[in-house]
């Protein structure tokens, strides 16, 4: 949520840096991680809106044909080019840019969206594969953004990082996956204090998800004796695409998508020795399922895991928007954000022992079928 002061303090940087970010339709997007989950849906959705795009991530059969799908709607007026490879390789992230140069004129925005987890006690997961999530969560986001702020701090745009809940709140068995999105909060925020000191006209953004329905568990490397599972309540990816996509346009220091993730964080702030026993009598078994782990080989840590697929089709709870996310980013709402807060934090105290945090953010029992509604 944004506080009045912020409010204030973002409108104050508008003005001095001068910042003048343009509407989807007219502008060039860089996306990473678009091969797949909220990516994928990120730059379908700024296609339909008539954005120009560059796409990248390790799947170069996804991303032609997510490219020939773009460009074949000409209708929308959205067009699209990719280039294949690895976020941490920093000659094929420079690729990235000179193909959007060479092909569009400009840069526009960078959404750093490419990501991977690791289900397992930190102390059992190898160095290797901890030193390989950092090159892609973390190191992925430093290369891209020293880039992207290389060519936005001429004619200005927006730069936004996707984080997590879990940039703000640890759990246990994805370990160093909350680390890497913690290293994501620290260097955004600290990127933002000096692209803001320098006056350069780039808004920074970081992006801080809830749980959302994404092929997220399928694609992380487990080294838990069961398949690992993301939460039965989830957002839809497209709650996550449409922030995104707001921030794209408006100037937005940080923002939850989802008001389960603000809540998580409300309450790990307010009560973090509570919020650890309520996590360490949970989340043993809330993020393991009931099968035995099929396959330890097929995830995407070291190369892709399989493209095209925005959603896991696994959570039986759907939340297709977020009010709380709605009116955190409308001031002309923001009256009601507190009050949704504080609603969410009743919840998870008077449920607490039905309910149970995932590998990205709050979980609720869900109900016996499938639903998709609005939730806070």
């Amino acid at each position: 949520m944004l506080s009045h002061r912020q409010r204030l303090r973002v409108d104050t940087d508008v003005q001095t840096m001068n910042i003048r970010l343009k509407p989807i339709q007219e502008q060039v997007i860089v996306v990473t991680g678009a091969s797949s989950g909220i990516g994928l849906v990120t730059a379908r959705m700024a296609a339909k809106r008539g954005a120009r795009l560059v796409l990248s991530a390790r799947n170069e059969t996804a991303l032609q044909q997510v490219a020939q799908e773009i460009n074949g709607h000409e209708a929308n007026g959205g067009e699209a080019d990719f280039v294949a490879g690895d976020v941490a390789d920093e000659v094929v992230v420079r690729r990235v840019a000179d193909r959007a140069i060479d092909r569009f004129g400009r840069i526009d925005t960078w959404i750093n969206c490419a990501g991977v987890s690791i289900y397992g006690r930190i102390i059992d997961v190898s160095l290797e594969d901890q030193r390989r999530l950092f090159e892609t969560n973390f190191w992925g986001v430093a290369i891209g953004s020293r880039i992207a702020v290389g060519h936005l701090r001429k004619n200005g745009g927006a730069l936004i990082n996707i984080g997590s809940i879990l940039s703000d709140r640890a759990i246990p068995l994805q370990g160093m996956y909350c680390a890497s999105k913690h290293a994501v909060k620290a260097y955004t925020d600290a990127l933002r204090m000096e692209v803001e000191h320098d006056g350069l006209p780039i808004s920074v953004t970081l992006v801080k998800p809830g749980s959302v329905d994404t092929p997220y568990a399928e694609h992380a490397k487990n080294y838990l004796p069961n398949e690992p599972k993301n939460s039965p309540f989830a957002y839809a990816p497209e709650v996550v695409a449409e922030t995104i996509l707001y921030c794209a346009e408006h100037p937005v220091r940080d923002v939850f998508a989802g008001g389960a993730a603000k809540a998580v964080s409300m309450l790990g702030n307010l009560a973090p020795r509570l919020t650890d026993r309520i996590m360490k009598h949970t989340m043993f078994t809330a993020q393991q399922s009931d099968q035995a782990d099929q396959d330890r080989l097929d995830n995407g840590l070291y190369s892709s895991a399989g493209g095209l697929q925005e959603r896991s089709g696994r959570a039986l709870y759907i939340a297709e928007s977020s009010l709380y996310t709605q009116a955190s980013l409308h001031p002309m709402v923001t009256g009601a954000v507190a009050a949704l807060a504080v609603a969410a934090l009743i919840s998870i105290f008077r449920h607490g022992g039905s309910k149970s945090l995932n590998g990205h953010g709050y979980g609720m029992r869900p109900p016996q079928s499938r639903t998709n509604q609005d939730f806070w």
